[in-house]
């Protein structure tokens, strides 16, 4: 890789890969059960595994307008005084205008006067609910207006989520089906397992650090499996191709195919993560989890299509061999009988 003159990754890299594959899987397998633990801690109890939005609890959303900047945590601390204190408030766009959300429409409707419940608010609700956070948020010298309001009742949370769920399945389901076709059977096991684990650790770092896991997120999770499969797969790939041309014995074979592949998949993930990274930065705070996501899975995708992908293939059942890939000799009784 060179960047004018300056070469920062050489085209004949000879790092031993391999030479590191146990303490490879066991760091893997330690991260996959830390996400594991943190999960079901939040399951047990505080009975969900993460912080979820009002995209799959339902609730009251209102995009509030500033004239001049508030500040996340003077708006925050306003509304809290008022009596919303669960209120999530965020940026979005410019720092003068806020996101600000209630997952307990009906408790609040309550407290202002207004009609409705989290399963039954409509939207007059929301109106009212957006007319009242809007003057707790406002200071005599910066009125705050009301953009838009909306309201998502519980069962559309609910709907949500299970959808989310069968995305999430569809995906695993196709990109399984894709490896299954179009490699020998051990290769796409090592796949699905090294997806799933770099899908899991970043959900177990949402589920840790109980960041709002709202469907931006969730898109942000689908794009870590899509990155990650595509990462494994070019060094699957050249891993077939170098079984069919090198006499070597496996180790070797896995271990030069990484060191081939290496420039192209830091190139790809540096770039990628640029995206990500500016995301982050001027996406605003409705697209932060998204980012976050997309920058920890292109982190962890990388690492496990260079120290883990490979390494699978070298125990147990899916230790692969030339026999593997070579093409099945014709039947020798058939052969017999040719004249």
């Amino acid at each position: 890789m060179k960047i004018f003159p300056l070469t920062l990754i050489p085209n004949d890299t000879n790092i031993d890969f391999m030479r590191m594959r146990v303490a490879s899987l066991v760091v893997a397998t330690l991260l996959a059960l830390a996400a594991i633990g943190a999960i079901a801690y939040n399951h047990f109890t505080k009975g969900a595994a993460f912080n979820y939005a009002l995209d799959f609890t339902g609730g009251v959303g209102v995009e509030l307008h500033f004239p001049r900047a508030p500040g996340v945590d003077a708006v925050r601390d306003r509304l809290a005084a008022a009596g919303f204190e669960d209120a999530q408030v965020q940026t979005y766009g410019t720092g003068s205008d806020l996101l600000v959300r209630l997952q307990d429409s009906g408790e609040h409707a309550a407290k202002t006067g207004t009609v409705g419940n989290p399963a039954e608010a409509d939207e007059s609700t929301a109106a009212g609910i957006a007319q009242d956070i809007a003057k707790a948020a406002s200071t005599p010298d910066n009125v705050a207006e009301v953009r838009s309001s909306s309201v998502i009742s519980a069962q559309v949370g609910r709907d949500l989520a299970r959808n989310a769920a069968m995305a999430m399945a569809f995906v695993i389901i196709g990109f399984m089906a894709y490896i299954a076709f179009r490699f020998e059977w051990k290769f796409a096991v090592a796949a699905i397992l090294t997806t799933l684990h770099d899908v899991l650790v970043v959900a177990g770092f949402f589920a840790f650090t109980q960041r709002e896991f709202d469907l931006t997120l969730l898109a942000g999770l689908l794009t870590v499996m899509g990155f990650s499969i595509n990462d494994t797969i070019v060094v699957f790939d050249r891993v077939r191709e170098n079984f069919r041309t090198m006499r070597a014995d496996p180790l070797t074979v896995l271990n030069t195919s990484i060191n081939q592949t290496l420039s192209r998949t830091i190139i790809t993930s540096f770039v990628a993560f640029l995206t990500g990274l500016a995301l982050y930065i001027y996406g605003g705070g409705s697209l932060e989890g998204m980012a976050v996501s997309q920058m920890l899975g292109i982190v962890i995708g990388t690492i496990s299509s260079i120290f883990v992908a490979c390494t699978l293939l070298t125990y147990g059942p899916l230790k692969v061999t030339k026999q593997d890939l070579l093409p099945k000799a014709k039947d020798e009784a058939a052969l017999a009988r040719r004249p």
